[in-house]
């Protein structure tokens, strides 16, 4: 049975050696110039560091850069790509063409995910990028797992999805907190970055908490649940799905490390026994009140 890739993200090198112990295949790493809603900011000095630690292990480095890109996010990209590639890091995340243009034309042996978030839902649209040059594709969030399975049956390209973690409901160019502080004339929060933790909470479901943020790319809304499939890995693994990720934005390290562990005796298990013997209860004494554990739209119908 083909075991899958387990990738993780890390919000630092400390993380990422620590997450390569508890069993990941791949670590997604990136700088916040380029890549949307990562955990941490790495340089291309940390990048290099990374590659060197996670290639003397096995383990494979992916640099996120599905920004969208500006007339100015152009400059200096062609330098940046190049870079990468003689760090030898084994993929580049994209969204926008002008990445996937821009490797063609300086870093041409640079393997592709292609990474649209809400847009990568058909296998007609997967093909499409395969045919420009992209290996894998990054599916959305909002498709349920037998439209996940059909895609994969249907590509010409290796297919990878979250199987863990919180996802992005909103995003918006605008820095919307900042201007709703800024409004209320609030002189409490100054700071508007992931680690200030604010969050959202509607009238009707005070219980409800929505995580948000600001950085270089504008304001992000977070689910206010984590996707927890460990209990349902088998029907990913079966499936023939290639790389299963774990979501590590707002989390701590030592939650992280944990869970990637657990994915990565499940996966094992099942791979070697058709089944296994971890499950959700052990992954909910990690998690916090405020963060229920759901299984996304994989089981249900998502409504446009």
């Amino acid at each position: 049975m083909k075991k899958p890739e387990l990738l993780v993200t890390a919000k630092d090198l400390d993380e990422l050696q620590q997450l390569i112990q508890a069993g990941a295949d791949a670590i997604n790493i990136g700088g916040e110039a380029y890549g949307l809603r990562l955990p941490g900011d790495f340089s291309l000095e940390m990048i290099q560091q990374a590659v060197e630690i996670a290639h003397n292990q096995n383990v494979k480095i992916y640099v996120s850069m599905n920004a969208l890109f500006h007339n100015q996010a152009l400059i200096g990209l062609e330098d940046y790509i190049i870079k990468l590639s003689e760090i030898e890091v084994d993929a580049i995340v994209f969204g926008d063409p002008a990445v996937l243009m821009t490797v063609k034309e300086v870093a041409p042996d640079l393997a592709l995910h292609w990474n649209t978030e809400t847009t990568s839902t058909s296998y007609e649209t997967a093909n499409y990028w395969a045919s420009k040059g992209a290996t894998r594709a990054i599916l959305a969030r909002e498709l349920s797992l037998q439209e996940v399975i059909a895609i994969k049956q249907h590509v010409n390209m290796e297919v990878q999805v979250q199987i863990h973690g919180m996802t992005c409901i909103f995003h918006s160019k605008r820095e919307l907190v900042s201007s709703y502080l800024n409004y209320t004339g609030s002189e409490k929060k100054k700071d508007t970055s992931k680690e200030s933790n604010l969050f959202l909470r509607e009238h009707k479901r005070p219980d409800e908490q929505y995580p948000v943020f600001e950085d270089l790319h504008g304001t992000h809304i977070m689910s206010c649940d984590d996707i927890c499939m460990i209990e349902h890995l088998g029907l990913f693994i079966d499936g023939g799905i290639d790389s299963l990720k774990i979501e590590g934005l707002l989390k701590t390290t030592d939650y992280l490390v944990k869970v990637t562990a657990l994915y990565r005796k499940a996966i094992d298990e099942y791979v070697e026994n058709k089944s296994t013997s971890v499950s959700i209860e052990e992954v909910e004494k990690l998690q916090t009140d405020q963060r229920p554990l759901t299984t996304g739209f994989y089981f249900k119908e998502q409504y446009y």
